[in-house]
């Protein structure tokens, strides 16, 4: 199952920095706009202590992380849906992807070029989603014109979806991404106008991270500068998070070795390198969160979705685990943690037989019996 989360934001705001250092890729990183061009891809580790611990206690070596993707696209400017800056290309790679990190630069310096002339995230955050709305007006209008004409048939379901239609590109209009705008007044029993709007792939459907790029001195990412504020503001309209990091920093870290990266860690106050926080944000983002397999072999992190069923975390392993689920054995991090072993999981009735209907939870350790 591939997540991926895409990398936006204006140019020289520090995202294929935060690309490098999340991926040691090395992807091209200049003080020009438009540095990168054809969007670079990595995957990377999903930080998660819980495996040592479930390791420590099971009694193997072999730790097998969960990951997802990040990919790095080129900076999009004022204009890029009328093709400015090659937009049209770039925000073809947006729609590729299932969330969108938007960064948003949130330091002063007169060494690093901004394409706008000064440093403004309000303004910055607002020309990215001005340009990605006017995207998604042309891909809603292309729709009214479609279902205009098939509303000359008079089904219901077409009305139903026309009607939607008209209410999506009137809040458009007004600037509004489509992720606040709601289809459920419009299905009713018609479940055709859920799927007509998902259908759209609209690129302001995507959930947003707001990445703050800060000075040095703000690395450990607990405090805030005026501008940091006013992302975070912006950013509680939507209900969605930020997260502040220093991207040169961590994209120093990512070339020291372990001592020396601990060393600047301690040195800097923090807990931890930053970018730990952006890809469990990131992974946050996209709804996602982390079962166990664990045995004498290895101990496995997969990842689902929210609200999926035991059959479904099955054929994250393989598709002949969901095809032909049975049940799964279920106990939890925290419980294995409280007693110590699993044989005494047994003996306190704290590891249980779930069937189809289960719903994962996070943190659950599972083994699953199958028959095909």
């Amino acid at each position: 199952m591939g997540f991926n989360c895409g990398i936006v934001g204006l140019p020289n705001v520090g995202k294929s920095t935060i690309f490098n250092a999340l991926t040691a890729a090395g992807a091209a990183s200049a003080n020009y706009p438009f540095c990168t061009i054809e969007p670079n891809v990595g995957r990377v580790d999903v930080p998660d202590p819980r495996l040592q611990v479930i390791a420590d206690l099971v009694k193997t070596k072999v730790l097998v992380p969960t990951s997802m993707e990040f990919v790095d696209i080129a900076g999009l400017v004022r204009g890029a849906s009328r093709g400015e800056g090659l937009g049209n290309q770039f925000l073809g790679h947006i729609r590729a992807t299932d969330a969108i990190a938007h960064v948003v630069r949130c330091f002063e310096s007169t060494d690093i070029i901004h394409v706008e002339g000064s440093v403004g995230p309000t303004r910055d955050i607002e020309t990215i989603q001005t340009e990605l709305v006017y995207a998604d007006v042309s891909t809603v209008e292309a729709g009214l014109e479609r279902y205009r004409r098939l509303a000359k048939s008079g089904q219901k379901k077409i009305t139903a979806i026309l009607s939607m239609l008209e209410a999506l590109n009137a809040h458009l209009q007004l600037l509004h991404p489509a992720r606040t705008f709601s289809v459920e007044p419009f299905v009713g029993d018609i479940l055709e106008v859920r799927e007509a709007f998902n259908e759209l792939h609209l690129l302001t459907s995507k959930r947003v991270l707001y990445v703050c790029n800060v000075d040095e001195d703000m690395a450990a990412g607990d405090k805030d500068n005026k501008l940091t504020l006013e992302v975070k503001e912006y950013a509680k309209k939507e209900g969605a998070q930020v997260v502040i990091i220093c991207g040169k920093i961590e994209e120093e870290l990512g070339q020291l070795d372990a001592d020396s990266r601990k060393e600047l860690i301690e040195s800097l106050g923090m807990r931890e390198p930053g970018l730990n926080r952006m890809i469990r944000a990131g992974y946050d983002t996209l709804s996602l969160q982390t079962y166990f397999t664990a045995g004498e072999k290895e101990v496995h992190a997969w990842t689902i979705h929210r609200g999926d069923k035991a059959p479904r975390a099955a054929g994250c392993i393989h598709s002949d685990f969901e095809r032909g689920f049975i049940c799964a054995e279920v106990y939890s991090v925290d419980d294995l943690v409280k007693v110590g072993s699993r044989p005494k999981l047994k003996e306190m009735g704290l590891m249980r037989i779930e069937g189809k209907e289960y719903v994962v939870k996070d943190g659950d350790v599972m083994e699953f019996r199958f028959n095909v």
